[in-house]
């Protein structure tokens, strides 16, 4: 078992683009071994970057499990557990069908509670762990036509904050991190009009990048975060204060 400081083995969930892939590279730059889990496509750069892509649908448990077995096999136990998969269906309540809110639920909150409960295994017998759980601030402050989406990252407040305090005994560390405007591919596409008036509203009057959300997931994921569990750190520009 790796020592304070060693190289780790780490799964990021989601982790073919965006957030998920920026933190699985930061990842393996500190020289962690680390997998990724995709859903329909891989990263393009798995290979070359040195990540191992498994596929996995985290709706599904039997995925999940295997997910899980394939990066054991090929890495070892899981020691640092990013949950990161998420989707949107965005509505206004009255539109919204029961489906659709339901869909979103199960990707985001009863999706990381899967990986989760089996990631968790493995850190309680090395009485070593670190997950963090990739929320959002819409999850804290709502946003009118995500009330699915704010209410499954809001959940994940609360399943982080219930396990953090399950697992403190056995030196696993659960945390959020809630990211609010990134640069990513769901962003580029908004209205030039839109991203004015998201940065209009952010304090520091930009766009975050993944680098910077990344970087808040590594230090969680270190040993100089061992005193942290249980918290919720904004990585928004200060848009919680707006």
């Amino acid at each position: 078992m790796s020592g304070d400081g060693a190289q780790r083995v780490a799964l990021v969930t989601g982790g073919a683009r965006g957030i998920g892939l920026a933190c699985a590279l930061a990842l393996r730059e500190t020289g962690h071994r680390v997998a990724v889990t995709y859903r329909s496509s891989p990263p393009e750069t798995a290979a070359e970057a040195g990540l191992l892509a498994v596929r996995c649908d985290v709706t599904d448990s039997a995925q999940v499990e295997a997910a899980f077995a394939t990066v054991e096999e090929t890495l070892g136990p899981v020691e640092v557990l990013v949950s990161n998969a998420g989707i949107t269906r965005d509505s206004l309540l009255l539109r919204m069908s029961e489906e659709d809110f339901a869909a979103v639920v199960d990707t985001n909150l009863t999706g990381s509670y899967r990986v989760l409960r089996r990631g968790v295994r493995s850190m309680m017998r090395a009485r070593w762990g670190r997950v963090v759980l990739v929320s959002s601030v819409v999850g804290l402050g709502g946003q009118a036509g995500q009330a699915n989406y704010a209410a499954s990252k809001a959940g994940l407040v609360g399943l982080a904050r219930s396990v953090a305090k399950e697992f403190a005994a056995r030196n696993v560390t659960v945390n959020v991190v809630a990211p609010g405007p990134i640069e990513t591919d769901m962003t580029d596409a908004l209205s030039h009009k839109r991203q004015e008036e998201i940065r209009t509203a952010v304090p520091l009057g930009r766009f975050g990048t993944t680098a910077e959300v990344a970087a808040t997931v590594c230090f969680l994921a270190s040993p100089e975060a061992g005193y942290i569990t249980g918290a919720v750190i904004l990585v928004d520009g200060g848009l919680h204060m707006s």
